[in-house]
Parts: structure tokens; sequence; C-alpha cells
């Protein structure tokens, strides 16, 4: 990757050809130095090289739907305390946004899908980050979970309480369930239903409002259009 002092980044994919940008161009030599090394470009605009880390990649992925943001996939993983040894579920697939973060983190994801065209965009971003411990499955989660003794489901669908019932299985006690949904309705609905079940102890409905700050010498002030709703977290446990 190349970035300059400003952090404005490029992800350079063709180092056999030179790489074009409105800071003008930077010749191919010049882009297979080694990471750290100092360029310029035809214009003298300077950046340095690096090689990108999970996150840089992350955010060029293909999108199709619409992904869930970072600040509440953070959310998500701060709440459920997932690492390493975690294995996950998550429905329905969308992007694979989810899928494949979460995947940089747990043990292993199978993610469920019934959209093919979606399916072929997660396949794509799954090999474009080079994860080998994520499997798709195009199959209706309300239809029912293979897996068993997940830590914890991920559901970004339209009517997620129609999964309490196979999710109270496919969870080990104490396993997490989280909900993501545009509208709260939903979250009611969801939650009402959770509460019938008694095998599930419901922990907390969240949204996280991010405002980004301008800081430019002694010009400092929220930037204008700050990442305002974008969707509720619902968060049960299994008993």
């Amino acid at each position: 990757m190349l970035i300059n002092s400003r952090g404005k980044k490029f992800l350079v994919r063709d180092f056999n050809s030179d790489f074009h940008t409105q800071f003008g161009f930077f010749r191919k030599d010049d882009l297979k130095k080694k990471s750290g090394s100092r360029i310029l470009s035809n214009t003298k605009s300077e950046f340095t090289i690096f090689e990108p880390c999970f996150i840089d990649l992350y955010r060029k992925i293909k999108r199709g739907a619409q992904i869930i943001p970072l600040k509440d996939i953070g959310a998500i993983i701060a709440e459920t305390g997932i690492n390493s040894k975690s294995r996950v579920v998550d429905a329905g697939s969308g992007s694979g946004a989810l899928a494949c973060f979460l995947a940089n983190i747990a043990k292993e994801v199978v993610t469920y899908e019934i959209r093919e065209d979606f399916i072929k965009i997660v396949e794509h971003n799954i090999d474009f980050l080079n994860l080998k411990n994520i499997k798709i499955k195009n199959k209706n989660i309300y239809g029912g979970i293979d897996e068993k003794n997940a830590d914890l489901i991920t559901l970004d669908l339209p009517e997620p309480w129609k999964v309490l019932e196979n999710a109270k299985k496919a969870l080990k006690v104490g396993g997490f369930l989280v909900s993501y949904s545009p509208t709260i309705p939903q979250v009611m609905d969801f939650v009402d239903k959770a509460r019938e079940l008694n095998d599930f102890v419901y922990v907390k409905t969240s949204e996280i409002i991010e405002r980004e700050w301008e800081i430019e010498e002694r010009k400092v002030r929220p930037k204008s259009q700050p990442m305002g709703h974008s969707g509720f977290m619902t968060f049960i446990r299994k008993i």
C-alpha cells in the first residue's frame, strides 16, 4: 500500500505497471521497494510503502448488500468477547462483511445465505482476504442450524425471531445470540419471543452513534456528516 502524510491511502494490486493517482503516477520499479521506503510520484508527491494489514484489505472488499459498519461490528466483538477459540454461526451473509471480520478473530465461522448472487460476493471477499476458516452454506437458517456448541450466532435477517428455536439447539450454554435490525418493531418481536422460550436471558439492546472530529491546526470541530443510526443490536444469551 501507499500512504502519505495526510493519511491518504492507495491499495496497489498490480506491481507490473505504473500506478496512477490524482497525485501523479508512481513508477512500477519504485512500487517494488521494501516496506518503509518513501517514493515520489512524477509530480513530486511523497508516499510511503507499507504492507497492508487485514483492516486495509477489509476496507476494499466487494459490496452487494449493505454491510454492517465497523462501529457496530466492534460493539458485537466487545460485548460477546469472542476470541481465537470461538466458533461462530452467521446469517444472512449479505456481502460477508461481518462473517469475514469475525473470521479474522474466531477459530471458525459458518455463514448462511440463501441468495446465490450474494454467495458469489462472499466467496470473492473470502478469497481477497485470504481467510481459511470460514464456510458458506446456501441454506435458509430458518429451517435449521447444522452446527452445535457455537459460542456466538449473529443474525442480520428480517425475522430473527424465527431462528430462536434453532439457535437454542446450536448454542452452547452461555453462548450469545446477536440480532442486528434496522427497526424497533423487529427488536420488540425478537425480545418478546426470546422471553417466551425461557431458554435465553435478555442482555441489552443498543445502537452506536459515531461522531468523527476534524483536527486542522486550531480548527477543531465535529465533521458535518456524523455516522448516525445504522441498526439496533440486541444481545441475548442462552441459559
